[in-house]
Parts: structure tokens; C-alpha cells; sequence
């Protein structure tokens, strides 16, 4: 059936990278493209330790970040959004919601978007090279951010919130050491923001409906967390989309002009 589409601009172009490009049936790999592979590997390899590098390496004075925070509940209020303290009351006397709410927090980040690049790369390289340049943007811009506007989770701002990640887990403390953390970059949730980014990939590339279905549900799901776990405000988590997509439409405008 012929698809009608109104002529040009970003957002056909985002319809077109990730809406009509039809998913490919994968040919056997050669020894090129293995080597290319284990190329794009140790590329992606260096680029996520740089990126926790920098992450650590602009650890912010806890004072000014606690004032930011202070200034992104004002923000709120005058939203109407804010209301992380009384969200995580609702669930704090259920254990086995927090234990799931830790656990997405911990297990649906970097494994999900590890596993999801890998199957990209190994089955749609044209689609897994907008993902990784769409994570490189957004990662980058988060730095900058992080670097010129550092914020204090609500866990760390004074607000009442208990930190239910570190008195209830010790996995998270494997899979991002407290020297590679910047603790005081609340904004933009990028949790948020990338889970966002594969969920759209998974839910365009995947054949069977239940992984379309995660897909959809995984930055709902991230976005739940990091709210409830005291790890974001609310607005932490609209910008980290909103910088995930700017990200995206960089890698989809630079992919054209190739």
C-alpha cells in the first residue's frame, strides 16, 4: 500500500529512517565484517568509558547543585509537576515494588542498550549506526550540561526522599563505579533519554508483537524508576528525552547528507 508523505523537512526524514526502511534479512558475515564488527565494538567501548570518564571528571560542587535542584522544584511547582515525594510514598511500603523499580533502574539501562546495539549491528547496520550516532549526540550534549548546570538528584537535595538504589542494591555499584559517577547530573535523565532511543529501535525493528510491546513499555517503564527511586525529578526525565530526540534528528540529518 503506497504511504502518502507531504514534501522534505526533519520530521520525514525521521519517518523515513525509522518508519519506512523495512527490516533486512541478514546475509552471513565475512571475515570483513567481522572485523568491522569488533571495530564498531571497541569504537563503542571507548566512547561509553569516556563517557563515564568525563561524567566523573566534572564532579560539581555539591552546594551549587543542591541550589539548582532547589530551583528545578520552583520550576515544578509553578508547573504543577512537581510531586516526587508524594509519588514515592505511594510505593515505599511495598517491597516488592521497589525491589522491581530498583531493578529496572539497574538491569533496563546498560544491558538493554548494550544487548540492542549488538543485535542492530548484527542484523540492521543502517539503523544501529543512527542509534549509536544518536547516542553519541545526546551523550555529549548531556556532558555539557552536566558540566555547565550540574543538578542534585532529589535523593541528594535535601528533600526527604529515601535513596532506595543504594540502601536496598549493591549491583549498581558494579555496573557504574562510584569514581566513574557523577553524582550531581540530574539533568538531563539520560536513563530516560536512551531508554527512549532503543525502545523506538526495538519497537520498528523487532518481528514478534511482545518485543514491539517492550519496546514501547521500556521508557515508560525508566521513567517510573527514576522518579520513584528519588534518581530524577520530573522534569529530569522530560529534558533527557527531549535531548535524546535533538540527538536523533542529528544523527538522522547528518546520515543524509552522506
Amino acid at each position: 500500500m503506497e504511504v502518502r508523505r507531504t514534501q522534505g523537512g526533519l520530521m520525514t526524514q525521521l519517518y523515513d529512517a525509522i518508519v519506512v526502511t523495512g527490516p533486512r534479512v541478514p546475509a552471513a558475515p565475512s571475515r570483513h565484517a567481522l572485523r568491522a564488527a569488533a571495530a564498531q565494538v571497541g569504537a563503542l567501548a571507548v566512547a561509553f568509558v569516556a563517557y563515564f570518564g568525563a561524567r566523573g571528571l566534572t564532579e560539581a560542587d555539591p552546594s551549587k547543585a543542591i541550589e539548582h535542584a532547589q530551583a528545578v522544584v520552583d520550576f515544578e511547582q509553578r508547573l504543577g509537576l512537581h510531586g516526587e515525594a508524594a509519588l514515592q510514598q505511594l510505593v515505599l511500603g511495598h517491597a516488592n515494588v521497589i525491589d522491581v523499580l530498583n531493578w529496572i533502574y539497574i538491569w533496563g539501562h546498560w544491558p538493554v542498550i548494550i544487548g540492542v546495539l549488538i543485535w542492530l549491528l548484527n542484523n540492521h547496520p543502517q539503523p544501529y549506526r543512527l542509534l549509536r550516532n544518536a547516542l553519541f549526540v545526546s551523550g555529549a550534549i548531556g556532558i555539557v550540561i552536566f558540566v555547565l548546570y550540574p543538578v542534585a538528584p532529589p535523593r541528594l537535595a535535601g528533600l526527604g526522599l529515601v535513596d532506595t538504589i543504594t540502601s536496598q542494591s549493591h549491583a549498581y555499584r558494579v555496573l557504574q563505579p562510584p569514581a566513574f559517577v557523577n553524582q550531581y547530573a540530574a539533568i538531563p535523565s539520560l536513563h530516560v533519554g536512551w531508554d527512549l532511543l532503543v525502545g523506538i529501535f526495538i519497537f520498528r525493528y523487532a518481528r514478534r508483537w511482545v518485543l514491539r510491546l517492550l519496546g514501547a513499555l521500556t521508557p515508560l517503564a525508566m521513567t517510573a524508576s527514576v522518579v520513584l527511586t528519588a534518581n530524577h525529578f520530573v522534569i529530569d526525565a522530560v529534558l533527557g528525552a527531549l535531548v535524546a530526540m535533538i540527538g536523533l534528528s542529528v544523527a538522522v540529518v547528518t546520515s543524509r547528507h552522506r
